[in-house]
């Protein structure tokens, strides 16, 4: 049924955006105007820059005795100092697994003090004023640093105050289920261009959501035949509106003046909720308080990144750690963000606010913020109640985060600015200007792998170190924070595996971040393909250009570098004019090496795997039964399924099944595929199909069948079993830094387009049938 019309209220829509000048440009490079005309002045002479440097100068020639390696401590007591803090950490993790309220605090202080430790050694002892130009990159290297250990301050702090919600909706599921609790529910999915299929699975999804009273609208702003017909077939409400004004921010505003559900819930048009999904989460609105819960974000495909390096088995998806680590921070103060799917929000509260924010790329996060600076909670349900898919290829997955990022520092542009909205407390102001800052981490992380080409190619040491410093303050420091930094994000991400997502995408996420604090608003909302298929490897040369370049100059570098070490203290000193050139050296060559490992592997998740089947496949295991025909006999064979989709099975069999002869027979002869029916009967669930593939290897025998077409109920009841059963998701536990470390080289040597010949035939034959 096409609805238009239902109500006659109207959200108001103020407008967010504030007039030009933008008032953060000015500020954030007027700052910046001001560091450079600091550092033109200290180049061109001026006494009182000059005056001010040489003091720092000698203070940092004699730093004070705690910003000092102890004269009496030898090589053997360096080395235990390590293995003594790294035994604290490592013992404290071995008691307790994953972090606890007895556990974490302990991480988190000893993470603590080796920072406290470090930044006082990297600001009272290492920076080198021996002359302007030096002194330049030495205080702007510092200066990020300081930005990078702010934000770890905060996450820092706010993990001392964690807090989990599972037991209070264990609590408030039985008063859903008992209808002490029991509202209306308008279930939301906006749509502008994703196919049907990816649409039809997530209406079905929400209509097998186990809750009586809920409508399912499907929010079609592209006015698709195709989205009528597909509601009239799954019987679910279909809302257009004669605009695309707002874009999705512009369609649900528009149905929230079209609906009167109590409560609201959205859910991306790729996005398939569990069955559980209205009785886990609306309890909560029993408290007036709350006005919006966010649930995890999971996904049924893998992020390209992991796919590209052949690590689905073994890395997490990236927004994992958002989801399973900074959420949580977040909801400890009650400021969790809101993802745009996922999530159950008061109607009521949603009109308060003037409906969801408009003019920004970032309507789901600036509402959230909205509403908490109104005094409404935002809470945050760490549960994997959905599941969405990932952007099909690297292309399409970089473009996602540049949107995500562009809207995210659209907040310093608008009038629902955390930083500055009325209502929020002080300490969520802190979350969320990390939140922002945390994207200026791309900027920095350019600036960090460019940084030893100024040992290499000007000459210039931005740090004055000593072997023994390096490895009596930093050496420990980053001991810990590598041996902690998968516990204390709950296993979601390991620091070396984290530097190559960051890597691969710092460069075209860092010219967004300067593009936005230029023209905050030059670019419109774009919605990220899903459900689309390839049949060949397609390598992104133009994500890949900025590292090659990177590559080329490190390489130089490094062998610049290495040609110093072969170089006399005469000829160094003529050089460089200091005593200390080799223990910069050294750094760098450590530095650049590094650099270059990781941009290697960076490199290779440019390199798009094939994708010939849109639909995911699952390892799900289950019994089945395969009957055929054979002349006139009928033959049966029982197996257990492998992996399942919607377009297919993977069946395991007997090896010594007379059936499995009379297949392989036919494959043989060049028969064409055979058709078969299928029962599965854990889910009552009958299918027909084709056998396309005879497996036999290594003494095991499996069948490939592609299904026939499917009645809608069939496939509502496929779907449900793929998709939307209860705990269906679960948590991906990301190795320790040694075995990422270990699969990082495995994917440096094992390029994919030699590893997945054989996986991808098998797809590819699958996709043809």
């Amino acid at each position: 049924m096409i609805t238009t019309e239902r109500r006659t209220h109207r959200v108001t829509r103020p407008e967010y955006v504030l007039r030009k000048p933008h008032r953060a440009t000015l500020i954030l490079f007027g700052f910046l105007g001001l560091m450079l005309g600091l550092a033109l002045a200290w180049l061109t002479g001026n006494e009182v820059i000059g005056a001010i440097a040489t003091h720092l100068y000698i203070a940092q020639e004699h730093p004070p005795v705690w910003a000092q390696v102890p004269h009496e401590l030898s090589g053997y007591q360096l080395w235990g100092l390590i293995l003594g803090y790294a035994g604290i950490a490592w013992g404290v993790m071995a008691l307790s697994p994953n972090p606890t309220s007895w556990s974490r605090p302990l991480v988190t202080s000893l993470v603590g003090i080796m920072l406290i430790r470090y930044l006082l050694w990297r600001v009272f002892s290492t920076l080198n004023l021996a002359d302007p130009l030096s002194g330049i990159f030495s205080i702007a290297l510092l200066l990020m640093e300081l930005v990078v250990i702010f934000s770890t301050v905060i996450q820092l702090y706010l993990l001392l105050q964690v807090k989990f919600r599972n037991r209070d909706a264990d609590r408030y599921e039985q008063d859903v289920l008992t209808q002490r609790y029991y509202p209306t529910v308008d279930v939301l999915v906006p749509t502008y261009n994703e196919p049907v299929e990816v649409l039809r699975r997530t209406i079905m999804g929400c209509q097998a959501m186990e809750y009586d009273r809920k409508t399912v609208y499907l929010l079609d702003d592209q006015r698709r035949p195709e989205m009528a017909a597909l509601a009239q077939e799954l019987g679910c409400e279909y809302m257009i509106r004669p605009d695309n004004h707002h874009a999705k921010a512009g369609n649900l505003n528009h149905a929230l003046t079209h609906t009167s559900g109590e409560l609201v819930i959205s859910f991306d048009a790729d996005f398939v909720p569990t069955t559980n999904f209205i009785t886990r989460t609306i309890g909560f609105f029993q408290d007036e308080t709350i006005g919006m819960v966010q649930t995890h974000q999971s996904f049924y495909t893998h992020d390209p990144i992991a796919r590209n390096l052949g690590l689905e088995e073994t890395l997490t998806h990236e927004v994992e750690i958002f989801s399973r680590h900074y959420q949580v921070l977040r909801d400890s103060i009650e400021t969790a963000l809101c993802y745009g799917s996922s999530f159950v929000a008061r109607r009521t509260s949603l009109e308060r606010a003037g409906g969801f924010v408009i003019n920004t790329l970032s309507e789901d996060y600036f509402t959230s913020v909205r509403l908490a600076a109104q005094g409404d909670r935002v809470l945050y349900l760490n549960e994997r109640l959905s599941a969405g898919a990932s952007a099909d290829n690297m292309a399409d997955h970089v473009a996602q985060r540049l949107r995500w990022a562009r809207g995210t520092l659209q907040a310093l542009f608008i009038r629902a600015n955390p930083l500055t909205i009325r209502g929020l407390t002080p300490l969520q102001r802190l979350a969320h200007l990390d939140g922002i800052v945390q994207w200026f981490g791309s900027v920095f992380r350019i600036a960090f792998l460019l940084m030893p080409f100024v040992y290499s190619f000007l000459g210039i040491m931005p740090l004055r170190i000593t072997a023994q410093e390096w490895w009596y303050f930093f050496a420990p420091f980053y001991v810990v924070q590598l041996l902690t930094f998968s516990w204390l994000t709950n296993h979601s991400r390991s620091a070396i595996l984290s530097d190559i997502y960051s890597i691969a995408q710092c460069f075209p996420v860092g010219v967004v971040v300067i593009q936005t604090l230029i023209r905050p608003f030059s670019k419109g909302f774009r919605v990220t393909p899903k459900g689309s298929t390839s049949e060949r490897f397609v390598y992104n040369w133009s994500l890949a250009l900025p590292l090659l370049v990177v590559l080329i100059m490190m390489v130089a570098s490094l062998l610049q570098n290495l040609r110093y070490a072969f170089m006399s203290e005469a000829a160094l000193m003529a050089i460089f004019d200091d005593p200390d050139v080799m223990n910069a050296m050294q750094l760098a060559w450590t530095w650049t090496t590094y650099n270059i490992v990781v941009i290697v592997v960076a490199l290779q998740t440019f390199l798009d795997v094939p994708n010939p089947d849109a639909n995911p496949w699952f390892t799900i295991r289950r019994h089945a039964s395969l009957s055929m025909k054979h002349g006139d006999a009928e033959h049966t064979i029982l197996g257990i399924t492998r992996q399942l989709s919607e377009s297919g099975m993977v069946l395991d069999i007997p090896l010594d099944d007379p059936v499995l002869s009379l297949l392989t027979a036919n494959r043989k002869q060049g028969g064409d595929p055979t058709p078969i029916h299928l029962y599965l009967p854990d889910e009552a669930l009958t299918l027909s199909g084709q056998v396309s593939t005879v497996d036999i290897e290594k003494g095991a025998a499996s069948l490939v069948i592609h299904f026939s077409a499917m009645s809608t109920s069939q496939h509502r009841q496929l779907v449900e079993l793929l998709f939307c059963r209860p705990g269906r998701w679960q948590a991906q536990r990301m190795p320790g830094e040694l075995k990422a470390q270990w699969f990082a080289l495995k994917s440096l040597l094992n390029p994919q387009f030699l590893a997945r010949r054989q996986y991808h035939a098998r797809a590819m034959d699958v996709a043809q049938h």
